[in-house]
């Protein structure tokens, strides 16, 4: 490789760490949860996207080893040429059922399903018009179709409908609105009633990332279709989260939708098919998610505590409803010096900035957990005070 290319690349990462940009990981020396041990330390864990607490479940580990014995380790294929088993399909009839559509398809993850759903489906006399906010997925798996391309201010109805009434004027043939149903930086929710109103008068099919809200939101934990009592066209999520925090994704809607995306969708096509522990597990999620009132009343309960807290010590935090509760900061620089004193305070967070989210909005994203204890969030509100005041936030 050359000496020129790779003092470029060089120069590059000096640059991020000097804009106080670089990101750096720290290594997990135990099961994920509401307290994990990094190296020799115990911590407590608040940026998991562990809601629900399932990622360490003794059920979900347990399904995962038995189905080993039956069904192996691994599939060694893509779904088309051997690589589906019937545990496969049942997951797959199985979410769809919980999420009330016709079908479903697995995805290694949700940032594949999302880069393989619009290409397959739109093509350059179609326009899919996309929230601004949009998770980097539906951003990345816009780029690879060919449809005309709208985006509209996050969450403004106004002008979604300009968007869609200028695709119409263009006289395109279908027009896809696409939208998170959380966004994933602030916690904010999709407006999916408008949305599917505004749809429906413009005859334009609703898309709907719902990855941080499957498992929890809405009375059967269904997410913000479930939450709002909307129905959306299509759907697509994620087992990397709520639902058990391991890995994999899916697109739920009509089933010739579903069909067509078996046929060219190119990261189903192209990559293996997820492996049997994981999709038994996910199917204990499931189980666990339909039965699991308890743990949803938990982690909302567990959120109103932390969100009335964070508010009485005096931190500036982004208003809403979802477990996801950001700590707004604006420096990345600072950001980063804030979550390094949390964890010597014994609290493991991470700042958050430019890229992940715009210039001057640097923050902490804090997320609460139904597995999080009264004990475990005090301890964790006095260390932000500590921390606040250390660096000069509160």
């Amino acid at each position: 490789m050359s000496n020129a290319f790779l003092s470029h690349i060089s120069e590059t990462l000096t640059q991020i760490e000097a804009d106080g940009l670089y990101k750096r990981e720290r290594m997990i020396t135990s099961p994920q949860g509401g307290e994990i041990r990094v190296g020799d330390r115990e911590v407590i864990n608040l940026c998991a996207n562990n809601y629900l607490g399932l990622a360490d479940h003794p059920d979900l580990i347990a399904a995962a080893k038995s189905v080993m014995d039956e069904k192996g380790y691994g599939m060694a294929s893509v779904r088309f040429i051997c690589g589906t088993q019937d545990l496969h399909r049942t997951l797959e009839q199985k979410i769809a059922n919980f999420l009330g559509k016709d079908d479903s398809i697995l995805f290694a993850a949700c940032f594949d399903a999302n880069g393989g759903l619009f290409e397959p489906l739109l093509g350059p006399e179609d326009a899919i018009i996309s929230d601004s906010l949009n998770h980097a997925s539906i951003i990345d798996g816009i780029r690879l179709c060919k449809a005309q391309r709208y985006r509209y201010a996050n969450n403004d109805m106004e002008d979604l409908e300009a968007k869609l009434k200028d695709a119409r004027a263009k006289g395109v043939r279908h027009i896809m609105i696409a939208t998170d149903g959380v966004f994933s930086m602030d916690g904010y929710l999709a407006n999916l009633p408008a949305i599917r109103e505004i749809a429906d008068r413009y005859d334009a099919v609703v898309m709907v990332d719902d990855c941080h809200a499957t498992g929890f939101m809405g009375p059967k934990g269904a997410g913000t279709p479930d939450h709002f009592g909307v129905d959306v066209d299509i759907l697509t999520g994620t087992l990397g989260k709520a639902l058990g925090g391991a890995i994999g994704g899916y697109i739920a809607g009509p089933k010739p939708v579903i069909d067509l995306l078996r046929q060219r969708a190119r990261p189903y096509l192209f990559s293996n098919s997820l492996p049997p522990a994981v999709v038994a597990a996910g199917l204990e999620a499931i189980r666990l998610v339909e039965e699991g009132e308890s743990l949803r009343r938990q982690l909302f309960e567990n959120a109103t505590i932390w969100r009335e807290g964070l508010t009485r010590l005096g931190f500036d935090l982004l208003p809403g409803e979802h477990p996801i509760i950001p700590v707004m900061l604006g420096d990345a620089k600072l950001a980063q010096a804030m979550a390094n004193k949390l964890f010597e305070e014994g609290v493991y967070v991470s700042g958050f900035f430019f890229p992940v989210v715009p210039k001057g909005q640097a923050r902490i994203r804090t997320q609460m957990n139904a597995a999080l204890t009264q004990d475990e969030l005090t301890r964790a509100l006095n260390a932000f005070e500590r921390a606040g005041k250390a660096c000069g936030v509160i």
